[in-house]
């Protein structure tokens, strides 16, 4: 039996909406808050093509598999377990979390204060900062081993947060750029409320409904754990996944608050639906 989602009477967004839900996720917990995936990898172009399958990013991988090189950096870690790591896994960083959700939102309130806290106090250093979505994708997707960060909701309705319209004081990049709105893709012409509406229409887009089942087995589904997710480069660290391990019979005090502090920091594996 074909679910509505199947039969596209629900949309992609209100699908993916329904499924953070049934996982435990909520806005309501910057620890575990929906998770949203990126959809395209055309950043640079000055229109946006949504019939070329090259235009998006590849949803039957992760993050951290999204060029080959990264891949094979990533088998390689999970193959090595590195002397420090005490368990074998692929990512030592996790896809959403507070702070990823707090930096995305970090110009507007009350996630500014949260981004501050959670950073100790005060903004991190410019160059560290969400300020464009191109590099922010490259980081992700190719440049940055500890960063295999997905998206949230608001990139697909929210043109708010990208402007930084209560002129924080965000500092200002090693090459000189002073941080201000964030930095769109060519074909959003410099206007927020386009890049939601064409990055809407991407996600709503028949390629993206053909291959987002992919996505959703590795985010919420049979790839999040076990051989299935070994065999798509998909594995975290153990403390990633809160709902497998048994807190309660975790006697230490020490490595039980290692382990939520753990969580709370660098995010957690949805509930598998």
């Amino acid at each position: 039996v074909s679910c509505p989602w199947q039969k596209r009477e629900i949309s992609n967004f209100d699908y993916l909406m329904y499924l953070n839900t049934l996982a435990g996720r909520s806005y309501n917990d910057y620890m575990q808050y929906p998770v949203f995936p990126w959809v395209l990898a055309d950043y640079h172009s000055e229109t946006l093509n949504l019939t070329n399958p090259h235009t998006f990013r590849d949803l039957s991988k992760p993050m951290g598999a999204q060029t080959v090189e990264r891949k094979r950096k990533f088998i390689q870690r999970y193959n090595e377990v590195e002397k420090n790591l005490s368990a074998q896994c692929h990512y030592c960083t996790h896809y959403s979390s507070a702070i990823i959700v707090a930096s995305y939102l970090v110009r507007m309130e009350p996630f500014t204060q949260t981004f501050c806290s959670l950073q100790g106090g005060s903004f991190d250093v410019a160059d560290r900062m969400f300020h464009s979505v191109k590099s922010t994708w490259e980081s992700a997707s190719r440049d940055n081993m500890s960063d295999v960060r997905e998206l949230i909701p608001e990139f697909f309705y929210l043109p708010e947060f990208l402007t930084n319209a209560n002129h924080f004081e965000l500092g200002c990049m090693q090459d000189g750029t002073v941080l201000g709105d964030v930095q769109l893709p060519p074909w959003a012409d410099g206007d927020p409320h386009k890049f939601i509406l064409l990055h809407r229409q991407a996600l709503e887009s028949d390629y993206v409904s053909a291959h987002l089942h992919c996505w959703i087995d590795l985010i919420f589904g049979h790839k999040q754990h076990g051989s299935a997710a070994v065999e798509a480069v998909n594995t975290y660290h153990p403390y990633f996944y809160g709902d497998k391990m048994d807190l309660n019979n975790i006697k230490d005090p020490l490595i039980k608050s290692t382990i939520l502090g753990f969580i709370s920091n660098f995010g957690q594996i949805p509930k598998q639906v």
